[in-house]
């Protein structure tokens, strides 16, 4: 295998140790998308599950054999086979051969005491097992990337039987040699020092990778370690969600390379679209982008205190570590009390670029806005609603539907399961009337199916939209059930992310309210978008 001492290979287990992640499922089309869209980033490897494992996966295999890619290649994962019997006759390794591809990542034990407790078998009987199926696997004409389960706990109870598991791997013919810290307890001198060794001793003829866990919370900083002592494979998970704590998260690992280390983990024109291909999967996976994370999170490159914002406009490197362009995503000012109007300035000048900090509008803004915010918005976590806002105050707005009414009431009992309310609004458009109802589990949910289907026939982008998070928070508790209510929105259209903020007597209210505000945001920059390209 050709090595660059730069070229750092990324492989992706979203669609394989991802999945095995609380609340993750992901269906044979869902799977192809995400392939779809980590092929586009450009990882090198894409670990698609175990071809033999259950239906689903075999259906997957099947149909990727359809589908060419442009950058990754696809992986099909699996264990070394049974103890005592055949490799030709192991069930999984015919799987993987049936799978289609061209490269498979397998599995071996390197922790004596799973040799001997788990498996139940000898350690030259272990051995054997590690370089029977690498070696039939590679006589098969198959590429192999092994994984040594459990290494760092293995090479701390035993380092030369660990280091024997690597070289059975490679005498079978393995180019990648995995280090798995399978429990994620490992720390940083642990790590290098593990690394170190294999890198000593294999380095030379395969190339040395890192397979880290987040249960101390150290697997971005243990992946970055392993190429520090010479690692030049790095796995993980994209968005970092996985079994337990999760695994090391790509996102913030291919970055910090690439930017900060000066080592190449993807084509840097595609490191650009890193944040949108994060949203992208994440709304696949039907989990929230958490807004904290590391690069690609929404309050990633987000500036609230005033001082900071004045700073961040005379200049980026005054509180930013990286450009926000770099990874394709984008700075934010937060808009609250402490934000300055300098910042209402900053925003207004999208739309009005020769504006001042005397033009009265500054002032009828910060205004307006300080009278919404002690009514109980709370505008720094929904620059949506802010920006529609901004916009009535300058002209930049005209409402696409008027609402005639909305009604919400419960059912009990429940007619089918998932199904507990029902909604009905009336909407016009352009002088046109739609009457629709919508079902769901609980009233809002009811009331956003209502409204897409009363506006996906005048406006059918509406159906792109998805709500991702909702947040509810009473605002002052003391005043019991009459006290006011916060709604907060995050919704996606697969493409770009926004937040939406309402406020009222109850959730219904509130919850109406900042619906209203995401649709009409998602339908106002289609149009500018829209109008963009005809210039």
């Amino acid at each position: 295998m050709e090595k660059d001492a730069k070229k750092i290979q990324i492989l992706d287990s979203t669609l394989r140790d991802g999945a095995q992640g609380e609340g993750i499922s992901f269906s044979v089309q869902d799977k192809i998308h995400i392939v779809r869209a980590l092929d586009e980033l450009g990882v090198d490897f894409i670990e698609a599950g175990n071809p033999g494992s259950n239906p689903k996966d075999i259906e997957f295999f099947q149909e990727m054999k359809k589908i060419t890619l442009k950058n990754s290649k696809l992986c099909a994962f699996g264990s070394t086979r049974r103890k005592d019997i055949k490799p030709s006759e192991d069930a999984n390794l015919q799987s993987i051969l049936g799978a289609g591809t061209k490269h498979a990542v397998i599995f071996g034990k390197t922790w004596l005491f799973h040799v001997t407790e788990i498996l139940r078998t000898t350690p030259e009987e272990n051995l054997a097992m590690i370089k029977d199926s690498v070696e039939f696997l590679v006589q098969n004409g198959m590429t192999v990337l092994y994984d040594a389960e459990h290494f760092f706990t293995g090479f701390k109870d035993n380092p030369k039987y660990a280091l024997e598991t690597l070289r059975a791997a490679k005498e079978g013919g393995a180019k990648v040699l995995s280090l798995c810290e399978t429990k994620g307890g490992a720390l940083l001198n642990e790590c290098r020092e593990a690394v170190k060794a294999a890198v000593e001793e294999f380095g030379a003829e395969c190339t040395i990778g890192i397979h880290a866990h987040n249960d101390s919370g150290l697997a971005v900083a243990n992946s970055l370690v392993a190429v520090e002592a010479g690692a030049r494979h790095v796995q993980g998970v994209l968005l970092g969600f996985g079994e337990r704590t999760g695994n090391a998260n790509l996102s913030t690992i291919i970055p910090d390379l690439q930017l900060k280390m000066g080592y190449e983990c993807i084509d840097g024109e595609n490191l650009k679209s890193l944040t949108p291909i994060c949203k992208r999967i994440a709304s696949i996976a039907n989990v929230p982008l958490g807004s904290s994370m590391p690069y690609v999170g929404a309050n990633a490159f987000a500036h609230k205190a005033g001082m900071h914002i004045d700073a961040v406009l005379k200049n980026p490197e005054a509180y930013e570590h990286s450009e926000p362009e770099a990874v394709g995503n984008a700075r934010v000012f937060l808009m609250s009390e402490v934000a300055g109007r300098s910042m209402v300035i900053k925003k207004i000048q999208k739309f009005i670029p020769s504006i001042t900090k005397d033009d009265p509008v500054v002032k009828t803004i910060m205004e307006r806005m300080k009278e919404l915010e002690a009514q109980g918005y709370q505008f720094e976590g929904a620059e949506g609603s802010f920006e529609l806002l901004m916009r009535k105050i300058i002209g930049k707005y005209q409402p696409f539907f008027t609402l005639h009414y909305y009604q919400t009431s419960g059912i009990n009992p429940r007619p089918e399961e998932g199904v507990n309310a029902i909604a009905q609004i009336k909407v016009e458009v352009d002088g046109q009337i739609a009457i629709t109802a919508g079902e769901g589990d609980g009233p809002v949910n009811a009331l956003d199916k209502a409204m897409h289907q009363a506006l996906s026939q005048f406006y059918p982008a509406v159906d792109q939209i998805r709500l991702t998070d909702y947040k509810v928070r009473v605002i002052d508790g003391k005043d019991g059930t009459a006290a006011k209510v916060r709604v907060l929105i995050e919704s996606s259209d697969g493409t770009n992310s926004w937040t939406t903020i309402g406020v009222g007597p109850d959730v219904i209210e509130a919850s109406w309210k900042a619906l209203v505000d995401s649709f009409e945001f998602k339908l106002i920059k289609d149009i500018e978008r829209h109008f963009t390209k005809l210039i």
